[in-house]
């Protein structure tokens, strides 16, 4: 009797153990990128970056791929995803439509976009553009539409009224700019660097530049257990340098390297995108410009 006595206690012990671990001690999290298309990709991208997140936070994290930004705002609606790594003008909808909630910050160096030209053009200032065609690249992107159009605006320059918008991707607006057909490139940082590696025999003049930019970011939806977003977030704060250099390790996010993780973030962050939003015309952030 005593010894069946001592069984149930310790099974009931066992139990209360159990009930007194956090409520995400056995949870997963499903994790989207929406600028990656595919779960091939994504494990190649993103794999390394799992398997350092996993053992650090002690979540199994599972890959959700999606086409795009509106696929995965439709699957963090329908409840197939807890968290997405998107961008800025992204997020921007995310929290409009959903109440997406700000995890943390992917900050690299340099994010920041110009308004770019030919070295050999004769055009000197931002207000010489007036009346001229001048590319951006993907339709509502932060860096390469919103942040380019705000610095043609902040120049005198309204959108599509005193000059042509047009979208073609990098190297077809490079092209084009070498064969006069178009008289400015709005880009990023990065594109700057690639258009001027593809021509070395040709030199490229920034004509205008704009602040560094609010960064991409890890969103949770709203349905998630704040115990586990703040796991989330800790995980990075603690271990960031660790998940920084297994991010890295692909050469498709070396975008990344040298940058950082900032954990503390809000919402209020992001206003200035919003007025990037307001600037080429929209006022209402519930879809996606383009789309």
């Amino acid at each position: 009797m005593l010894n069946r006595r001592k069984l149930v206690a310790s099974v009931m012990i066992g139990f209360a153990c159990l009930s007194a671990m956090p409520a995400h001690a056995q949870e997963k999290i499903r994790f989207a990128v929406t600028d990656i298309d595919g779960l091939e990709s994504l494990q190649r991208e993103f794999g390394p970056f799992k398997e350092a997140f996993e053992k650090a936070s002690k979540l199994r994290v599972d890959f959700f791929p999606v086409s795009g930004r509106t696929a995965a705002v439709e699957a963090m609606n329908a409840g197939q995803v807890d968290f997405v790594l998107t961008g800025p003008a992204e997020y921007v909808v995310f929290n409009a439509r959903l109440k997406a909630v700000p995890v943390v910050v992917w900050e690299r160096p340099n994010y920041r976009s110009s308004i770019v030209v030919l070295d050999e053009s004769p055009i000197r200032s931002l207000t010489e553009l007036k009346g001229k065609k001048i590319s951006f690249g993907e339709i509502g992107s932060t860096s390469q539409h919103l942040a380019p159009a705000t610095i043609l605006s902040d120049g005198g320059l309204n959108y599509g009224k005193d000059y042509e918008p047009v979208f073609l991707k990098l190297n077809v607006a490079a092209e084009a700019l070498l064969r006069n057909d178009i008289a400015a490139i709005g880009m990023n940082q990065t594109h700057l660097e690639r258009i001027t590696k593809a021509f070395p025999n040709r030199k490229f003049r920034t004509l205008g530049e704009g602040a560094n930019l609010p960064n991409d970011l890890i969103v949770a939806s709203s349905k998630v257990n704040p115990d586990v977003v703040e796991t989330v977030r800790k995980t990075f704060r603690d271990h960031g340098l660790a998940l920084l250099a297994a991010v890295t390790t692909t050469k498709e996010n070396a975008k990344f390297i040298g940058g950082s993780f900032q954990y503390t973030v809000s919402d209020r962050d992001y206003d200035g995108v919003r007025k990037m939003f307001v600037n080429v015309g929209v006022r209402e952030f519930t879809q996606f410009i383009g789309n």
